[in-house]
């Protein structure tokens, strides 16, 4: 790795609101970004294309809906980290969240490929950031009105999947009749190998 943050960005570097996503992250934001993938992609795995329709309430977004919100929110936000890294110029927009989420049309999509998206972007997500230099790390810009560092931007990825997927294992896991260590352990109607 040619460039790796310092430590946890420093409440300076972010909007106080993503410090819900931020203080989730422990360790080198770059293993947490290799790491935690694989996880997440076992356990959504072992939900079937029919399975990832549901939700555990009328109201709230259903599991092919929070994986394509996993994967633009990623985008987004990578996309900025790359562009304030470069020392690109300017603001960048908000984005919101439920606007996304309804042009995404997740529903209409192969589950499969939603979780191989997610996945390739991870992957390619990483790559960018092991290529940062150290003064890179460090660069901010402006965006939805408000300064971000590129090293609070890596770790609000990673707080980010780990809210979503703590609220799938903890909400949408039992509604399946699955226990909320699947993908760690057995999980009732999914066999493990």
């Amino acid at each position: 790795m040619s460039g790796s943050p310092i430590g946890r960005p420093d409440p300076s570097e972010y909007n106080p609101y993503f410090g819900r996503y931020i203080d989730l992250v422990h360790g080198d934001v770059i293993d947490a970004l290799s790491t935690q993938i694989r996880g997440s992609l076992e356990t959504l795995r072992r939900i079937s294309g029919e399975d990832s329709r549901r939700r555990y309430a009328p109201d709230k977004w259903n599991i092919r809906e929070i994986v394509g919100h996993l994967i633009d929110t990623e985008r987004v936000f990578a996309s900025r980290a790359l562009w304030f890294a470069r020392g690109g110029p300017g603001e960048l927009p908000g984005m919101e969240q439920d606007d996304f989420a309804g042009a995404a049309r997740s529903d209409d999509r192969e589950w499969n490929d939603l979780l191989s998206e997610l996945e390739l972007l991870r992957r390619a997500d990483v790559l960018m950031f092991r290529g940062l230099d150290r003064e890179a790390w460090s660069r901010r810009g402006v965006a939805s009105g408000s300064p971000i560092s590129v090293r609070a931007l890596a770790f609000n990825i990673a707080g980010h999947e780990l809210h979503h997927m703590k609220v799938i294992r903890e909400r949408y896991l039992p509604v399946l009749s699955l226990s909320p260590s699947a993908g760690r352990g057995s999980a009732k109607g999914f066999p493990l190998a």
